[in-house]
């Protein structure tokens, strides 16, 4: 998704196992359950439990943060760069400027908001002349700053409600909650292999014949050891573009648990260029599915993808896997790999995107925010439209069920 000198060899993808076909029930049969594992401890399970307690607590669907890099880019940051939001790690004033971004999609109404790391990664930190270590440092800083930000926010907000007579209490599944709100998730960004390549091919799948699962298990491990020591609520695996890389990804989960790592509680999003497949070409079906039948993957669904497509891909989804789906589309607008920008076409405003948030959650959405070229406006409409259906907000305007804010308000929202 960013600039970068890594390349992918431009040959078809070879998928481990054969290229998944046919309809959902033949997808079923394909899910690749990567192993079995030993029954979970309390602790463990209450850590997995922690992303289905907040939704529960959010009557049904939480919110999740919107586009990053992009949002960066819009406050003056030169992601022009192989790692992309990454870069900013590596610097403190851009760190800061990370962890402002956290801070306000947490006060615009994100219940979970994800790292800096989706193009963080050991080998590409390497490329810039740092050490393992000071690589694997940075990667832990991404989920830090993610932290730091919801504590900031979450002590402000209890001090505000408590100053008011509101008392924190516990609800189900022991999540904190206190006017109109949940103690936010921390959730630490994978990004796909092609996102490390960045010329574009988590968009395309196509990592070349000799790709294996065993290559990509091995290009993602120390990333996942270290992001998961970090200790995030649940790591999101995102914008994963083929079968093979969710295998990989679903076999390391596995391996983690069985060398008794901490609990590492994942989602896994994949993209899709047409509302029907993977843009490598597989059945999106079948791609849930073999995510979805990891104990270790809590929770599945789509990214990084046109508005326009989510609908039938949530069907899809719903016909292999009855655990939640998270849902974060993009603009609508295309990412050129090629010339490294965003292509002018059909991207909707903020009111055209909040208008599907209503169906999309109708069609069991569980987590639902934005991808690239979203913000904190965003949000805050997505928030304001699910947890405030039919109420006419402060400086705002109701338009069917759904509450629209005026800039003002947003603004005053996520100020410090």
């Amino acid at each position: 998704m960013a600039p970068g000198a890594f390349r992918a060899p431009a040959t078809p993808a070879i998928h481990a196992g054969g290229t998944v076909g046919g309809n959902d029930s033949q997808a079923q049969q394909h899910a690749d359950p990567g192993g079995s594992s030993a029954p979970m401890s309390a602790g463990a399970a209450e850590k997995y439990g922690v992303l289905a307690a907040v939704i529960a607590a959010r009557g049904g669907c939480a919110v999740l943060d919107g586009g990053l890099a992009t949002e960066l880019e819009l406050r003056g940051a030169d992601l022009n760069d192989p790692l992309w939001s990454a870069k900013c790690l590596m610097e403190d004033e851009a760190s800061s400027l990370v962890r402002k971004v956290h801070l306000d999609y947490y006060r615009a109404g994100a219940d979970i908001s994800i790292s800096a790391s989706y193009q963080a990664t050991i080998q590409g930190f390497k490329a810039r002349g740092l050490s393992e270590g000071q690589a694997e440092a940075l990667l832990a800083r991404s989920v830090q700053l993610v932290a730091e930000a919801r504590d900031r926010f979450w002590a402000q907000h209890c001090a505000e409600a408590e100053s008011r007579g509101e008392r924190v209490e516990r609800a189900e599944g022991g999540v904190e909650r206190v006017a109109g709100r949940v103690k936010p998730l921390v959730a630490a960004s994978v990004g796909s292999y092609g996102a490390f390549l960045a010329d574009g091919s988590e968009y395309s799948g196509d990592y070349g014949p000799e790709m294996t699962v065993e290559r990509l298990m091995d290009f993602h491990r120390r990333r996942l050891q270290v992001l998961a020591a970090a200790g995030p609520d649940v790591i999101a695996m995102e914008t994963i573009p083929c079968r093979i890389e969710a295998q990989a990804l679903v076999q390391l989960l596995e391996e983690h648990a069985q060398q008794g790592g901490p609990p590492v509680p994942a989602w896994v999003c994949f993209n899709s260029k047409d509302g029907r497949t993977a843009p490598s070409g597989d059945p999106f079906a079948a791609c849930i599915a073999t995510a979805a039948a990891s104990q270790h993957v809590v929770a599945v669904g789509v990214n990084c993808t046109p508005p326009r497509f989510i609908l039938p891909l949530l069907q899809a989804a719903k016909q292999v896997t009855s655990k939640p789906l998270v849902v974060y589309p993009n603009s609508g607008e295309a990412w050129d790999g090629i010339n490294k920008e965003w292509v002018p076409c059909s991207g909707l405003s903020d009111d055209g995107f909040v208008s599907y948030a209503p169906k999309w959650v109708s069609a069991g959405a569980a987590v639902l925010g934005g991808c690239c070229r979203t913000t904190p406006h965003t949000i805050f409409s997505i928030a304001a439209c699910i947890h405030c259906r039919g109420e006419k907000g402060v400086g705002g305007k109701r338009v069917g069920p759904i509450v629209v804010r005026t800039d003002t308000e947003v603004d005053a929202a996520v100020a410090i």
